[in-house]
């Protein structure tokens, strides 16, 4: 067998060969296959999203804000915030930071955080290197990071932004990763996400709906009038969104297996109910289906079974899209008009509903359906099981609402903290001029080039002729 500790001048003279006998080509694939497809979620499926659901004024800004934080987040990735999600323990809730590009480390076997901690027991060992495990890793903690945007969007200032996502990869992402996904507290008191429910989600939604309280509302103008300026593109980014959650969660048991398929099939049973559920309330309760209506109900079924995708069985994502298309319907559509609190906080697109109010009751219902076979062909947790399956007492499901309380808890406050921090140097919010011009006013450019406008105009001297460029 190759030494996974081979150095890569080693491989560089031939002595080892490129395929060691540890590597499963097929899972390798797979793997790849599967953070490709995370990645086209970020970019360009939610920058589009973005673009089309946004005022037209700020189709730019909001698409170029996703697309600034997923590119972001790469280099903070590897050079120290991989290791603080999936290195060594640091804290029962953070690991040490440590470099993840150096070339021993990322050719090396994969070694899962569980097999670190004595009383925890491996499920199965990853059959590929350490770089496919980094890469698959990273458009998650993009995209986390890319959700959270669209709370502030139409207000917050970019230079803010680009100050915001290192910070807070480094201190609210990482520890949320590592403590439900390295081998944190809560992944040794048996805290259940399977996919990012949790660590993604519920992250995403509390610390949204945490910035939009300290960056601001928009203006009055905005929070009044704000119609999507494309719904067709918005479309279009919502199929990628969709499709793309084939790699979200297939991909996280590590392998092209018999979990990796659950995974899948309940993903699209569980996004498809909760899209119809939502549709039909909305065609009894305001008497038309609405496209963003649709979308909405898209979103909060692939939040609500990403916590348990490959751990329930078929008729339980069923029952988990009915309650995502139910649930945060109530929430978004009667309940957020009558709580004060609720309309105080511009959210933008409504992260905390579909995603922090989704990924919890996702949570909640995986502690409860969760399959004790299915679990213990996946989790690295001895006997786990929904509380379904036996007489605790409903032990599982109240772990996972602690576990969704920590979550939102640590985020409101490391978001509170960065952004007081961040306030001190730079304006979290664009000027009231930028704010009532929008695009042009921030970036100089445009989305579209309509009947002349869009374009940058320059004049140059020439001698005695003055020459327009486009």
């Amino acid at each position: 067998m190759a030494n996974a500790s081979v150095v890569p001048s080693a491989y560089l003279q031939g002595l080892t060969p490129a395929v060691p006998e540890w590597l499963n080509k097929g899972d390798n694939a797979w793997q790849m296959i599967s953070g490709a497809l995370v990645c086209m979620q970020g970019m360009p499926g939610l920058v589009i999203i973005y673009a089309g659901l946004v005022k037209k004024k700020w189709a730019l800004n909001s698409a170029f804000m996703a697309l600034f934080a997923f590119a972001a987040v790469m280099p903070c990735w590897v050079l120290w915030a991989y290791n603080m999600s999936f290195g060594e323990k640091f804290l029962p809730f953070w690991g040490k930071a440590g470099l993840a590009v150096s070339e021993d480390f990322l050719i090396s076997q994969t070694i899962l955080p569980s097999t670190r901690y004595k009383n925890i027991t491996s499920a199965a060992t990853p059959l590929f290197p350490m770089a496919t495990m980094v890469f698959f890793q990273y458009p998650f903690a993009a995209e986390t990071v890319i959700l959270l945007c669209g709370s502030v969007l139409g207000r917050m200032s970019f230079r803010a932004w680009m100050a915001f996502v290192p910070l807070w990869l480094t201190f609210s992402y990482t520890v949320s990763a590592f403590s439900v996904w390295g081998g944190g507290f809560l992944f040794q008191w048996g805290v259940m996400d399977y996919s990012g429910g949790y660590v993604v989600h519920v992250a995403s939604g509390a610390a949204g709906y945490t910035a939009a309280y300290w960056v601001g509302p928009r203006s009055k103008e905005d929070r009044e009038e704000f119609p999507p300026n494309n719904l067709l593109i918005a479309l279009t980014g919502a199929g990628i969104l969709w499709g793309g959650w084939t790699g979200f969660n297939g991909g996280d048991p590590f392998a092209a297996n018999v979990v990796s398929s659950m995974a899948v099939i309940n993903t699209h049973i569980c996004t498809a109910t909760s899209l119809l559920v939502w549709t039909y309330l909305d065609v009894i309760y305001f008497k038309k289906p609405s496209v963003i209506g649709a979308i909405q109900g898209m979103m909060t079924g692939l939040v609500c079974i990403t916590p348990g995708a490959g751990l329930v069985q078929g008729w339980a994502a069923l029952v988990m899209g009915i309650a995502s298309g139910t649930i945060p319907w109530y929430t978004m559509m009667v309940l957020s008009k009558k709580l004060s609190l609720l309309q105080k906080v511009d959210d933008t697109l409504e992260i905390f509903q579909t995603h922090a109010v989704a990924g919890t009751l996702g949570g909640a219902l995986t502690g409860l359906f969760a399959h004790p076979y299915l679990c213990s062909m996946f989790l690295t947790v001895p006997n786990s099981k929904g509380s379904f399956y036996g007489d605790d007492g409903g032990v599982q499901f109240w772990k996972q609402l602690v576990g969704a309380a920590f979550i939102i808890g640590w985020n409101v406050v490391a978001t509170s903290i960065i952004l007081n921090v961040i306030k001190l140097l730079i304006p979290l919010r664009m000027t009231d001029e930028d704010i009532k011009i929008g695009d042009d006013a921030v970036h100089g450019e445009e989305a579209y080039a309509l009947q002349g406008q869009g374009r940058r105009d320059r004049t140059i001297q020439n001698g005695s002729c003055t020459v327009l460029i486009e």
